[in-house]
Formats: structure tokens, C-alpha cells, sequence
């Protein structure tokens, strides 16, 4: 029995290959080999193999026994690549992969397998493929088989693309024999010398052979780091790279030129599979198009990115270092992870930053420093919110005010809630809010506002010295960012505008046709060579305009439908009281606050998380839009539209609570309505502070609960299960391929891609505003975000390791605009606090009364003090209750909230004295406290350095250190070129000395010269 594979040429000749039956363990890996090589070699419309319809070879005696014989003793070549993580060859290692969706051509056009091995074991849903020409006969009238150009045009770039990479120093390796059917991957492998190269260019900071003692503590600071160790061994992860090192090596910018001084003694492990992946795709360098996958003048004028925003290929991404779970599984960073990092069971451990940067990269890093630290800094923040919040409950008996508004014997009548449907109620029954209210607005609220800012202000601090220190160990310290390529999106349009440029200018030179069309020609061949126009056209303001308009006009019209929307709970809140208020039971009017507030306050909390996706995705619309030049920028703009919308979005309803409400209600018979229909809802007579810690807890809790953790656990899995059921439909019906173990690359594929780090970012931003913006009125607030973000850690870190692709390792030296959102956040919590403290919460009126109108210094008559009294026959028509009985008794005067003068004055009804005092008192406050606080931040700021002494101190024996290294390799060129001349003068020497004897001997003989 013998088996014919031929392969094609450019010339469409075949070659068959004989395998013998005592060849068949040698005839694979020849075969492959062979290919190997030709695929190298030739390009790529000229590789292929065709497969001869192995059916026809079952006719003339070949049968099932045979072929079962045939794959048994043949050796598995998924085994030699460990599935996927290396060549077929076994030996170099996949870097990055690129994949692509492919159709079979129809009638009769055979889709050519482009692959570097003869994969004998599965091909057997590839094996009916007809041979060239055998194709289905078109019977009469039908028009020749449908072409996709389209297709056709993919292939075609792909096919260029990748000879260009193959030009520029890397190894491809071609694989369409998958289980997922119509999906092609490309194996990326960057040898040496390209790796080599590219380090250089990309000027990475690598460990040499020179090591150096990293300064200790001595004395009393080194036996309470000793004990600092013990205690927090149990909560250390049991990784290499978290143990503190005492040497370090000494790391230099990557050269060819001076390989010598890197230990080059393993190869394989030099470069880390997160390096070779960044110089593959990722790298920051010396021009704007320095990374190989990006770069044109390696690989022609398409870049990975614009071939991916076209659909050319449909991802592209660098493989995991293995499987983390499973029996016989290899140890590596991945599963190792998994273990110490992405487990819930582990919570109390830290994190392992510095496994975490060598998987993910530096920018991933420091993502998960940062929220380590912010988790650190929640823990002393949650204890003293916890010790206000006790405080409050303990003196919630003591507090004068709540006790006479919870005494029935005071009797006081309050006015109606609303118009005729409501009837007077007496202040008593407001008890329970009153009592409650006092739990969050109490004089420890103070205290706490200004410690919390001072914790804004330390923890930037404490935040800028973590990031120093992770910048010297990671070797970051020299590293400057330089200016990213284009965009394909910036490109493409400056490349439109110079299109339209030429046409214009061809206009007007319509008289010179022949002249014109030579240069129009030679531009469009200046084009399709891939040479920039960037750097020659670029996009002005008035290119942006049109951009800039609509950008301003769909900001404007997203925050005014966030107004809008607030505008209209507030509508409900109004409705829904009155409604409430006509209830025949006590309990029932009792609780119309509370039942107002929760139910309007959930209302709020699912529109914010709808219009939080709306908005995400119209500000990355407005974003792109706009067409910034580079990623950076393209990140940055991005950012700020969605921060600012969400922002918003998030606080809008907030803020009307805490400085709104109750603001502009107007006073008995002369309120003021909304439509001529709903009056102004007003604050419970504790104040509003109640209202808005109701509103900020349920608001941030459900965020944190449905946004940030049930919808990252839950849209991950459900898009999981649905890329599993397309897959499944997908799957062939033969039991072989199904059972075949997926390759590495096949299984990242399957696998969520990385969407970045802003949503991350943008929701802790959001949860740090919360905490510090309206901290005075909710304590327990850094207790809640603390929980969350044990749990937020655990959860990011089993997404990153388990349900994403792996991302491109990115270097980054600190966490970018996001420090200055931080900060600004930080300033403005000052602000609002002031106001809270002073305008919200009875904090000011009480101290005013306690030192200006108290009879004996107690806060006996507090209560009396801020209400006035109002006539009930001064209502307007219309307006005085309907059922004025309903509290068994006639009321002729009532109460209510505020500071004017009592119907029996000259003045009645106008704004009293005590108003200004109050008034004058609340600003006094906001000014003292803001400046006071912000002196105390700014003290803060100044006090703590940004970056430690003993890294300082570090970071210039480095210096000194790689001086030294140079002084020493130059001193030895010296001695080594004395040396050489010292050789070179004594053979000097040795010549002259041989000279006169030669010339004397000459003469003796009777030679002259």
C-alpha cells in the first residue's frame, strides 16, 4: 500500500512522496521538515498541500483496520508542542498569535492548507476536499461560480502581511486543522537576534551579571521589621518573587554591542514570555513605528491594528503560559496565580505584585498595587467611621433635640405635608427619623469629615512612595514614555484629506492634463508604498469641528437627560408622598418619608446603571469621532467623557438631596409648585441628612453589588456559555476530532478579550467619590467599600487569570490621568463636606443657638427655636386641609421649619435675624473649615516626601554601581590596547636591533643596498 501527497508550486506541478509501510515513523517528520522549508522560501499564494481524497484509496484495499494500525504507532505531534505552546517542532516557542476567519471557495475551488507539518493525525475533516478541476459541473444557463472579492482581498493582505513579517526576522506557522471549524490561527515565534534587535530598539532594562547588596535596616528599625515579618508571614503569599530580596541585580538598557554584561547562559528564559510578547507587538520605541506588528517599513502599509479594525484578522493576543487547573497539569506563573492570587480562599493574603507584572505587564501591575493600597488605606478610615457611627448610637439617648421632638407632652402641631388631601400631624411621630438622624449628624461627624480629609491627602502620598518603590524594583526609573504611532483611524483620515487635497489641486491645474496626471499618479504609488502622510498632513481644529460641536452637543444633552431624569423622580417623590399622606393609618403617614425615599432612591439606582452603559459606549462613540492621533490620546479623551458622564450620572440624584431639598419650598400659603401643581417637597424636621445617608447607602451599595460584582461575574459567564453553544452547532459530528484535546491557542481564543483597564479603574474612582465626597452624612461608607474590595481584588484577579485573553504586557511608570482625577476628587471632597456639614445637617444652627440663644447653656428649646408659626387662616383658597379635625382637636396655629417672624409681628412672615446669624455662621464655617483643611492637606503634601530616602539612596548607588561597571570595561580596552602597543614597539624594538647586524653581515659579503 502506498499513500501520494503532492504539493503545489508556483508553477502548479506536482511532486508525490512515497510512504512506504516500513517507513511510517521516519516519512512524517521528513515530510514536515520539508515543508518547513518550503513555506519559508516561497510566498504565500505558493504554499500549500493538497490532499488526495483518501475514500479513493479505500476502494483498492485500504481499509479501517489499517488506518486505526497507521495512527497508533504514529506519534502525536500535540504531545512534542505541550498543545499548542510551541512549534510543531517542539522547540520554539509561540509568542503571539494572530486569527483569522477563512470560507471554503465554492464550486469546485479548493480552500489550499498552508501548514508546516505533515499533521497525519487529524485531518479526517479535511480529507473530501476535491482535487483542483474535479470540481461540480455547472449545467447549462448558470453563470460561473460566485467569487467573494472580499474575501479574496483578506486573504490577499493577510497573505502580504505575513511575508513582510517574515521579512522582517520572525517565524510564522500556519494552523486551519482545528475543532473550531472556519477559524485559522498563525503561530508567531521571534528568534533571537529579532528579540535581540527589538530589546535595543525599545531601549528594555535588563538584569546584568553585576549584583549589588540592597541597603538594610540596623538597629531598633531592623529587629521591628524582623517582628513586622513574623506577624505577617501567615498573610504572605507563597511566591518566589515576594520574599524580600537583600541583592539586587544591577539592570542596563539592552545592547548587542554589549551582550557581555547580561547573563546570557539560558536564552530560552532571558526574555520572559511577557517580554516577547511586548517586543512582538506592544513595544514603545525609538519612532513611531517601532513594533513589529505595527511597523511599515517591515510589513508593508498595513499594521496589526488597522488589519484588525478591518477585519483581516479577527484578534489577535499572546497565549497564556498554560492551564491552571486539572490533573498533570505543569507548574507555571499561570497556575501558580490562580493558587496564591485568583482564589477567593486567599483574601487575607497580599497580593503578589510582582508575579503579577511579570505575567500581565507593568500598567497591570499597577493597577492591582494601586487597589492594594487603597484597600490598605480603607482599613484605619473604616475603624474610625465604625467609632463615629458607635458614638452616635451611645449618645442617641443623651441628644436633647431628638428627645423633645419623640415627647408627646410638647404637643406641637405640624403644618399639612401637602395641599387639602393632607391633614396637620404632630411632630412626635417623626421620632424614629429623629433619633436615627442623630446617628450620622452629630458633632464626631466633624471630626471625622477632616480625617477623612487628611486620608485623602495621605493616601496620594503613601500612594506616589508605593509607586517609587515599585518603579526601582521593577526597573522603571529611567523609563520615559515616548509618543505612541498613529492611529489607523487618524491615518486613514489624514490620508483622506490629502486625497482630497490633490483632487483640488488637480482642479485647478486642469489645463496641464498630462503634467497633473503624472503627479496624481506618482502620488497615489507614494501612498500604496506605504510611506506616511502624517508626517506631513495633519488634522487641524477645523478638521475636529464638526466633531467638537457634536461632542459638546451630546455632552450637554446626556447631562441635561440626567437632569431630566432626577428632575422626574423628584416629580414621583412629590406624587407619591401626597398619595401616601391620605392613608387612614398612623403607621402609614408615619413612615412616608422613608417609604418616599427607599422607593425613589432604588428608581434612581437602575436608571444610573442602564444610563452608566448608555454612556460608555456614547462616550467612546464621541470619542472616536473625534480621531486623536495616537492611543494615549485616544485613552485619555475617553476617560474624561465617561468620567464625566458618570460622575453625573452618579451624583446628580445626591446632590439635590444634600443641597436642594428643602431649599426653595416657600413657607405656608405661599408655596412654591411645580406646574402650578406639585409643591415642593420639603426635609423632615431632623433635616435631610437622613435622606441623603438613605440615598448615598443604597446607591453605592447597589452599585457595588449589581454593577460592579454581579455583572462582572455574571456577562463574563453568560458570554462564555454562548460562545460555547455557537462552538458546539459548529462541531463536527466525528468522534475524533471531538475528542481531540484543544490547543493552547484554541482555548485562549474561547476566552473574553481585554477591554482594558478603565471600566476597572473608572468604578473604584467612582466608589473613592462616594467615600470621601459626602462622608459627613454616611461613616460606615469606607466600611462598605472596604468589603467590596476584598472582594473586588479576588474577583478582578480570577477574571484576568481565568475568563480573559491574555493581554499585551504594556509598560507604564505610574497609573496616568487617573492620579489627577484622584486628586481633584480629593480637593473637591473639602468642598462639599464644608457644605454638608454646614448647609445639610443642624450642625451650625446648633451651635448658634447653644452660644447665641440658649437661656442656660443646655440645648433645652432647640426644637422651638427652628420652627416658626403659621396662622391656618392665612392659607390661600384651596389650599387648607381638607379633613382640618383629623387630629380630634381645632388647630389655629402650626408649625413649621423655618426662620421667619410669627404671625402676630408688625413684619409677619418675613425672613427673622436668626436667619442672617444662621446664615452668616454656615459660610463662616465653609470658609474656615475649607482653607483650615485644605492648609492641613497641603501640610500633608509637604511633610511626606514622594519618593523614600532609602530608594533615593538606592536608585543612585545604581548610578554609581553602572559608572563604575563602564570605568572598569574602559579602563581593561586600555590596558588591553597598551598592552598591544607595548607588543607593537618591542617587535619595533627587535627590528631595529636585528638591523644593523643584517647590515653588516651584507657588507661583508660584499652587498650594499
Amino acid at each position: 500500500m502506498k499513500l501520494f501527497l503532492f504539493f503545489s508550486d508556483a508553477d502548479s506541478e506536482f511532486h508525490g512522496v512515497d510512504f512506504l509501510p516500513e517507513d511510517l515513523n521516519e516519512a512524517p517528520e521528513e515530510t514536515g521538515m520539508r515543508v518547513n522549508k518550503k513555506y519559508s522560501c516561497l510566498p504565500a499564494e505558493e504554499k500549500g498541500i493538497h490532499i488526495i481524497n483518501i475514500r479513493a484509496i479505500e476502494d483498492i484495499g485500504y481499509d479501517q483496520h489499517e488506518s486505526t494500525l497507521l495512527n497508533s504507532l504514529s506519534k502525536n505531534p500535540d504531545a512534542d508542542c505541550k498543545y499548542g505552546l510551541y512549534f510543531r517542532d517542539g522547540k520554539r516557542k509561540v509568542d503571539y498569535i494572530l486569527v483569522y476567519h477563512y470560507k471554503k471557495s465554492s464550486a469546485g475551488r479548493t480552500l489550499t492548507r498552508r501548514v508546516h507539518h505533515n499533521d497525519s493525525g487529524a485531518r479526517s475533516a479535511k480529507q473530501d476536499q476535491p482535487l483542483p478541476g474535479k470540481g461540480v459541473q455547472l449545467e447549462m444557463g448558470e453563470s460561473e461560480p460566485h467569487v467573494d472579492y472580499h474575501e479574496d482581498d483578506k486573504r490577499f493582505r493577510r497573505e502580504e502581511y505575513e511575508g513582510n513579517l517574515v521579512e522582517a526576522g520572525l517565524e510564522l506557522e500556519r494552523d486551519e486543522d482545528t475543532k473550531i471549524h472556519g477559524i485559522g490561527f498563525v503561530k508567531i515565534h521571534a528568534p533571537w537576534n529579532v528579540l535581540c534587535r527589538e530589546a535595543e530598539f525599545l531601549k528594555l532594562k535588563m538584569p546584568t551579571k553585576k549584583m549589588y547588596q540592597i541597603n538594610q535596616t540596623h538597629g531598633l528599625l531592623k529587629k521591628i521589621n524582623s517582628v513586622i515579618q513574623k506577624i505577617t508571614e501567615p498573610i504572605q503569599p507563597k511566591v518566589a518573587e515576594h520574599k524580600p530580596q537583600t541583592v539586587k541585580r544591577l539592570s542596563y538598557p539592552f545592547s548587542r554591542e554589549k551582550q557581555h554584561l547580561f547573563d546570557l547562559s539560558d536564552r530560552d528564559s532571558f526574555f520572559d514570555s511577557k517580554t516577547r510578547s511586548t517586543i512582538v507587538r506592544k513595544g514603545e520605541g525609538r519612532k513611531k513605528e517601532t513594533t513589529l506588528l505595527n511597523k511599515r517599513r517591515k510589513c508593508g502599509k498595513y499594521g496589526i491594528t488597522s488589519l484588525l479594525a478591518n477585519g483581516v484578522y479577527s484578534a489577535a493576543y499572546p497565549l497564556h503560559d498554560g492551564d491552571y487547573e486539572g490533573e498533570n497539569v505543569e507548574p507555571n506563573d499561570r497556575k501558580l496565580l490562580c493558587e496564591e492570587w485568583a482564589s477567593y480562599g486567599v483574601f487575607y493574603k497580599y497580593q503578589p505584585i510582582d508575579l503579577v507584572r511579570k505575567y500581565f505587564g507593568e500598567k497591570i501591575g499597577l493597577y492591582f498595587a494601586w487597589l492594594g493600597v487603597y484597600t490598605q488605606m480603607l482599613i484605619p478610615a473604616s475603624i474610625v467611621g465604625i467609632i463615629v457611627f458607635l458614638y452616635g448610637c451611645a449618645t442617641v439617648d443623651e441628644n436633647i433635640p431628638s428627645m423633645e421632638m419623640c415627647d408627646q407632652r410638647n404637643n406641637i402641631t405640624m403644618c399639612p405635608l401637602c395641599d387639602r388631601t393632607c391633614s396637620y400631624w404632630k411632630m412626635s411621630s417623626a421620632c424614629a427619623t429623629a433619633r436615627a438622624s442623630h446617628l450620622f449628624d452629630n458633632p464626631a461627624t466633624v471630626f471625622f469629615s477632616v480625617f477623612m480629609a487628611l486620608w485623602a491627602a495621605t493616601f496620594m502620598e503613601h500612594w506616589k512612595r508605593k509607586q517609587m518603590r515599585l518603579n526601582y524594583r521593577w526597573d522603571l526609573t529611567g523609563f520615559e514614555e515616548e509618543e505612541d504611532h498613529p492611529r489607523a483611524e487618524y491615518e486613514a483620515k489624514v490620508l483622506e484629506k490629502s486625497l482630497r487635497k490633490e483632487h483640488k489641486h488637480k482642479e485647478k491645474h486642469r489645463y496641464f492634463p498630462e503634467e497633473t496626471a503624472n503627479k496624481w499618479r506618482q502620488r497615489v504609488k507614494t501612498v500604496m508604498a506605504g510611506v506616511k502622510l502624517t508626517d506631513k498632513e495633519k488634522l487641524t481644529w477645523k478638521d475636529r469641528f464638526p466633531a467638537y460641536l457634536t461632542n459638546f452637543v451630546g455632552i450637554i444633552f446626556m447631562v441635561g437627560l440626567t437632569f431630566a431624569i432626577v428632575f422626574g423622580v423628584i416629580i414621583y417623590r412629590i406624587s407619591t408622598a401626597a398619595a401616601l399622606a391620605i392613608s387612614s393609618t398612623p403607621s402609614g403617614r408615619s413612615s412616608v418619608r422613608v417609604t418616599v425615599t427607599a422607593t425613589a432612591v432604588i428608581i434612581n439606582l437602575v436608571v444610573i446603571i442602564i444610563l452608566d452603559e448608555v454612556y460608555g459606549c456614547i462616550a467612546r462613540w464621541l470619542t472616536q469621532i473625534e480621531v486623536p492621533k495616537t492611543d494615549k490620546n485616544f485613552e485619555e479623551r475617553l476617560i474624561f467623557k465617561a468620567f464625566l458622564l458618570k460622575f453625573v450620572n452618579a451624583y446628580t440624584p445626591i446632590f439635590y438631596v444634600a443641597f436642594f431639598k428643602g431649599r426653595f419650598v416657600g413657607r405656608p400659603g405661599d408655596y412654591v409648585y411645580i406646574f402650578h401643581s406639585f409643591r415642593m417637597e420639603e426635609c423632615a424636621p431632623g433635616g435631610c441628612l437622613m435622606e441623603l445617608c438613605i440615598q448615598l447607602s443604597i446607591i453605592m451599595l447597589g452599585k457595588q453589588l449589581i454593577q460592579n460584582n454581579l455583572f462582572e461575574i455574571g456577562i463574563p459567564k453568560m458570554k462564555k456559555f454562548i460562545r460555547y453553544m455557537k462552538l458546539k452547532r459548529r462541531r463536527s459530528l466525528d468522534h475524533e476530532e471531538h475528542m481531540k484535546k484543544k490547543q493552547r491557542y484554541e482555548v485562549d481564543y474561547n476566552l473574553e478579550p481585554f477591554a482594558g483597564l478603565t471600566p476597572e479603574y473608572m468604578e473604584m474612582i467612582i466608589q473613592f467619590g462616594f467615600v470621601t465626597l459626602f462622608v459627613a452624612s454616611f461613616p460606615l461608607a469606607p466600611l462598605f467599600a472596604l468589603l467590596n474590595n476584598i472582594i473586588e481584588i479576588r474577583l478582578d484577579a480570577k477574571k484576568f487569570v481565568t475568563e480573559l485573553r491574555r493581554p499585551v504586557a504594556v509598560r507604564a511608570k505610574d497609573i496616568g490621568i487617573w492620579y489627577n482625577i484622584l486628586r481633584g476628587i480629593g480637593k473637591l471632597a473639602v468642598i462639599i463636606n464644608a457644605f454638608v456639614i454646614s448647609f445639610t445637617s443642624d450642625f451650625i444652627p446648633r451651635l448658634v443657638y447653644l452660644y447665641m440663644y440658649s437661656e442656660n447653656g443646655t440645648m433645652h428649646g432647640f426644637v422651638n427655636h427652628t420652627l416658626s408659626s403659621f396662622n391656618v387662616s392665612d392659607f390661600q383658597a384651596g389650599t387648607a386641609p381638607n379633613d382640618p379635625m383629623d387630629l380630634g382637636y381645632e388647630v389655629q396655629i402650626c408649625r413649621y421649619k423655618d426662620y421667619r417672624e410669627p404671625p402676630w409681628s408688625e413684619n409677619k412672615y418675613d425672613i427673622s435675624k436668626d436667619f442672617w446669624a444662621v446664615l452668616a455662621a454656615r459660610l463662616a464655617f465653609v470658609i474656615v473649615f475649607q482653607n483650615l483643611v485644605m492648609f492641613m492637606s497641603d501640610f500633608v503634601d509637604w511633610i511626606i516626601p514622594d519618593i523614600p530616602k532609602d530608594i533615593s539612596q538606592q536608585i543612585h548607588k545604581e548610578k554609581v554601581l553602572m559608572v563604575e561597571v563602564f570605568m572598569r570595561e574602559e579602563q581593561g580596552k586600555l590596558q588591553m590596547l597598551e598592552t598591544w602597543k607595548d607588543k607593537d614597539k618591542k617587535k619595533g624594538e627587535n627590528c631595529n636591533n636585528h638591523s644593523p647586524r643584517l647590515s653588516r653581515s651584507l657588507k661583508v659579503h660584499g652587498v650594499t643596498w
